[in-house]
């Protein structure tokens, strides 16, 4: 089976107890739609996110969001192939798997095509408190040619998106942050999609 969730930011005690109620397996794919946690202080508390996830049962697929590296930028993630696609994976953490935008997995006989990132709301918040933020956070212009390309090649058509962010026509603006000026939004990335 196929279950998604999103935004643990690190705190993944909520998902190892879902995945430990329903018994899951590696045969299992649990997604999780962006900031996972697993990527952010590029050191040792990483690491027992990426412990708990590899442990829990199903094969995580993350997608990256807003407040994570991506995996291209940390050391010991390698590519391999995955259920139709390319996914990044550390070897010592083999049921965590890394998405790559543009690349389309098939879960469950249905096509999942990927598009990562987004823009932090925070951002100046987060960096006047010396929090991280990655310039990169958002999909660049290679990887929305690349996507237009997959799509293209299908007919503008694919059954599920997996993304961190929804289109603009779609954004949830009863709940945007109190106190953030909108216009100092970067809704590039949500205008694309």
């Amino acid at each position: 089976m196929v279950f998604y969730t999103g935004d643990p930011h690190g705190d993944v005690a909520e998902i190892v107890e879902f995945c430990r109620q329903m018994r899951l397996q590696p045969a299992d794919t649990l997604v999780i739609l962006g900031d996972v946690g697993a990527n952010y202080y590029l050191n040792k508390r990483d690491l027992h996110v990426k412990e708990q996830l590899n442990a829990c049962g199903p094969t995580v697929l993350c997608i990256h969001g807003n407040h994570e590296c991506r995996p291209a930028h940390v050391p010991g993630y390698g590519l391999q192939d995955w259920s139709g696609g390319q996914v990044y994976v550390q070897p010592e953490y083999p049921h965590v798997l890394f998405a790559v935008d543009g690349e389309v997995y098939t879960l469950e006989g249905r096509d999942h095509l990927v598009i990562g990132g987004a823009y932090s709301v925070d951002k100046y918040y987060r960096l006047m408190r010396g929090f991280r933020w990655w310039e990169d956070e958002q999909p660049d212009e290679a990887t929305k040619a690349k996507v237009n390309r997959v799509l293209a090649a299908r007919g503008w058509r694919v059954p599920v998106v997996l993304s961190h962010t929804c289109p603009f026509k779609y954004e949830p603006v009863e709940a945007f942050l109190p106190g953030i000026d909108q216009g100092s939004v970067d809704a590039s990335t949500e205008r694309w999609l």
